[in-house]
């Protein structure tokens, strides 16, 4: 993180202290142990850009803008807007493959594990993010011309932008709701409901989960309950921070052939040889139970990894 931008986060860190302050007051149900998680989260992925000063595809980045096919230099008004849509369409793919991908869900379901959203949530990133090579899907850009460092500045103003929509009270926006991510977009991100899984990965924009097939607009008749479809029940930040890598450890080591290796490794989150429970899994078996006339929601949805 630039210390250029350390200031604005101790302003945002205050403002996420003060909607806990006046939530508590109003509700008296703030969530302020789940606040000291995204906390530690917070000095963590700061104290890992000491610890781990390269991500791991820091020299994909530096290859591909060696052998570059253009130079953009931002000395031209045009170039700045084509690096806001060229990193929100790369931020698009890398979000929905943090869904996707088990090695990327590892680190992005701690971001998703808080059963409240608050600004305190968006600070919730995940320690591991920098070591897990993330970054690798901003390499079109640098292959594209533009110099990686101001490609990951443009990643961090795209972050800072989504602070304000981890809210569960902002209403919603009326026409900007078609453009923009917004509260009620990020809502159903961040929701557990069978319907609402997997879906609305924009940073800023929310066009491109329009384009691409993945946009679910939240329901007044289906409030979202947020968190992991298997909750953690857990404060401890340590295990918050490595459960997702521990889940995939464990699977890994009973794996007993390639395909069951990648599978872990590559495949959706839920995924097992002889068959999981992927969000895919859990709305056919949902499916199937409401054709056959049954009112509880089948076992997989309540015991499955998270998906």
């Amino acid at each position: 993180m630039s210390t250029i931008l350390l200031p604005i986060v101790g302003v945002l860190v205050l403002v996420a202290i003060a909607e806990g302050v006046i939530w508590s007051l109003r509700r008296g149900d703030y969530d302020w142990r789940a606040f000291g998680v995204s906390m530690f989260d917070l000095a963590g992925t700061i104290l890992m850009r000491f610890v781990a000063p390269v991500g791991l595809a820091a020299p994909l980045l530096a290859f591909a803008y060696e052998h570059r096919i253009l130079d953009f230099e931002l000395d031209r008004l045009w170039q700045f807007p084509l690096l806001f849509l060229g990193q929100e369409f790369c931020y698009y793919w890398f979000h929905r493959a943090s869904h996707r991908i088990r090695w990327f869900w590892a680190t992005h379901a701690v971001h998703h594990s808080p059963e409240q959203i608050s600004f305190a949530a968006a600070f919730r990133l995940g320690i591991t993010s920098r070591i897990a090579g993330a970054t690798v899907f901003y390499v079109p850009l640098a292959f594209l011309g533009f110099d990686p460092a101001v490609v990951l500045f443009s990643l961090t103003l795209n972050l800072l932008y989504q602070f304000w929509i981890h809210s569960e009270t902002i209403p919603r926006l009326g026409p900007l709701e078609w453009v923009l991510n917004t509260p009620s977009h990020h809502r159903v991100h961040h929701a557990r409901n069978l319907n609402y899984l997997d879906a609305n990965y924009g940073g800023v924009l929310i066009i491109f989960d329009r384009l691409f097939g993945t946009f679910v607009p939240e329901r007044d008749d289906e409030p979202c309950d947020f968190g992991l479809v298997t909750p953690l029940r857990s404060y401890n930040p340590f295990y918050v921070e490595l459960h997702g890598w521990i889940g995939l450890i464990k699977d890994l080591r009973k794996a007993r052939s390639p395909k069951a290796v990648v599978g872990y490794l590559f495949a959706a989150p839920g995924w097992a040889p002889d068959g999981g429970a992927t969000t895919e899994d859990l709305r056919r078996q949902a499916g199937t139970v409401v054709a056959a006339g049954v009112s509880a929601l089948p076992k997989p949805l309540a015991t499955a990894a998270d998906a």
